[in-house]
């Protein structure tokens, strides 16, 4: 199995303001993710969860703490990480088969490749595009295809160096619901077959619960580990588990921590109490027209 190791230990990060005192976007994040592992992060805007998985990939710098897969230290973007990205980041010139196996052209992967390499990587490239679906639509471009079938093209891009981590910053975000359910158990399917450790980003809490093994619930202002949930149904899941009464369950403790966190339950209360004084100013107007007349 193609598996890893991540260690997340006090990061802290920050972004400079003008005038102003810098703004902590990561306040002392420690967290191990375990080889093979599914590991979902979860939690309200700002929580800084997309900035913890940049780091991880080596696309954003952070002020302190340490970073390290299997033993070493995070200093940039490497071959043994990939990132799958909401929006789809394909090469509109090239055709599906092309973009899969882009990676393979690259210098940096090219050099000492031998016939048998680029032999290997070709039945790579052809068992992804049928564990995507995607054997009819090879010589497509992206254009023609749907957002569910770019993102495929995008996920069986990413594993096609078989990399140790497969990072995924809320994938399926601009997909429709049905859409959605197809790709869930598409990923599910993928991780069970290649056992690349996951690390997945999202702002649905159903999304994190059916996908994970673990969901971490960040906090936000300035972000940090809130909660770390076990996720207890076993990998051999389908879309019957969502309406569960387990499965609801702690889909409810899961978004109470994010409300209580991010301070969003204060604003709910406080919608209510304005409603409830809207409703009791309307009886009270009511109340007095019916006197008047």
């Amino acid at each position: 199995m193609n598996q890893s190791n991540v260690r997340f230990d006090a990061v802290c990060k920050s972004y400079p303001r003008r005038d102003e005192t810098p703004l902590l976007v990561l306040d002392h994040v420690s967290l191990d993710v375990r080889p093979g592992e599914l590991l979902v992060l979860v939690g309200a805007s700002g929580c800084g969860k997309s900035t913890l998985l940049r780091i991880l990939a080596g696309l954003e710098t952070f002020d302190g703490g340490t970073v390290q897969v299997d033993g070493r230290s995070i200093t940039g973007p490497g071959a043994d990480r990939a990132m799958v990205f909401q929006h789809y980041s394909l090469y509109p010139w090239l055709t599906v088969k092309e973009n899969i196996r882009f990676s393979r052209q690259l210098r940096v992967v090219r050099d000492n490749l031998t016939s048998s390499d680029v032999e290997i990587a070709s039945g790579r490239s052809d068992a992804l595009l049928q564990l995507m679906g995607l054997t009819h639509a090879a010589g497509y471009y992206p254009n023609q295809l749907s957002g569910g079938m770019q993102q495929r093209v995008a996920i069986a891009r990413a594993l096609m160096n078989r990399p140790k981590l497969l990072l995924m910053d809320e994938p399926f975000g601009a997909l429709d619901a049905q859409t959605r359910e197809v790709m869930h158990d598409l990923i599910r399917h993928v991780h069970q077959l290649e056992g690349t450790t996951i690390v997945f980003v999202t702002h649905d809490v159903e999304e994190a619960l059916y996908l994970g093994d673990r969901v971490v619930v960040m906090a936000p202002r300035p972000g940090r580990i809130d909660s770390v949930v076990d996720v207890p149904f076993g990998r051999a899941r389908d879309q019957d588990l969502k309406s569960t009464p387990g499965f609801l369950d702690i889909k409810r403790r899961v978004l109470h921590r994010i409300r209580e966190t991010s301070g969003m339950k204060t604003d709910i209360e406080q919608l209510q109490q304005l409603s409830r004084h809207i409703q009791a100013g309307n009886a009270a107007a009511a109340l007095s027209q019916g006197d008047s007349a």
